[in-house]
């Protein structure tokens, strides 16, 4: 297995990966962790503490990609997208979205659940255009791919969604994404494993410059458990306690 992992001013990334079993590499540059991102001999990349324009980067290339955070409360792990603020504004986009992250949930050994938030309860239509456009654009999608997903319409009720389970939550767009976001992770405290960005060649995940020694670790974890699933061997928690 090969992996790659950016080191900016925040050196928690050399702590994190003096624990696996394996060498990770280094890039130290934006440049070279793209390179690495275009290594096919690289299985997965981590931004690690590198500058956020990595992304923008990617985005020249690869305009279609989004992100999907990994997030876990009471031992419950979900995927929360979009977050990135420009990201996931038409019907379209929220079916490829669905399609994408139900395949690296099925990688990982589960059924997708997926839960639709959208900006209302179901009788709050006809509050403005706003809230039913939301609600429309979920109710299509739904229509669209049920009989293809466990996909359900929660309207505004992301605590409904939460509590029943879901293990794919789709935000109404980006702005929104973000800012769930952040509100569950930078204010409430739950657990992180950083953003998997999907629709670009490599395995790439997303992190903050500014993660604990524990949140580079996590993420390492993660892009590490999908590499294995991909290739049907043993997860990396079962190495390390082995």
């Amino acid at each position: 297995m090969k992996i790659a992992i950016g080191l900016g001013k925040n050196e928690n990334v050399l702590e994190a990966i003096k624990g696996f079993p394996f060498e990770i590499k280094v890039a130290r540059t934006n440049k070279q962790l793209l390179e690495y991102i275009h290594d096919p001999e690289i299985d997965g990349v981590i931004r690690g503490s590198l500058e956020s324009n990595i992304i923008m980067d990617l985005k020249k290339e690869y305009p279609h990609i989004f992100r999907a955070s990994i997030l876990e409360i009471d031992d419950h792990k979900f995927m929360l997208t979009p977050v990135g603020i420009d990201e996931c504004d038409t019907i379209r986009a929220k079916k490829v979205i669905v399609e994408e992250c139900s395949r690296i949930v099925k990688l990982a050994g589960y059924e997708p659940k997926i839960a639709l938030i959208s900006g209302g309860r179901k009788q709050d239509k006809g509050r403005s255009p706003k809230i039913d456009q939301s609600i429309d654009e979920c109710e299509q999608v739904v229509n669209d791919l049920k009989d293809k997903y466990n996909i359900k319409h929660d309207y505004i009720l992301i605590e409904e969604a939460i509590k029943d389970h879901a293990n794919i939550i789709i935000a109404p767009d980006g702005i929104i994404g973000n800012i769930i976001f952040r509100s569950l992770v930078l204010v409430a405290g739950i657990k992180s494993y950083g953003a998997l960005t999907l629709k670009q060649p490599n395995l790439f995940i997303d992190t903050s410059r500014s993660q604990s020694v524990e949140g580079y670790v996590n993420s390492i974890k993660l892009l590490v458990n999908i590499i294995n699933s991909k290739k049907d061997l043993k997860p990396i928690n079962e190495k390390l306690e082995g």
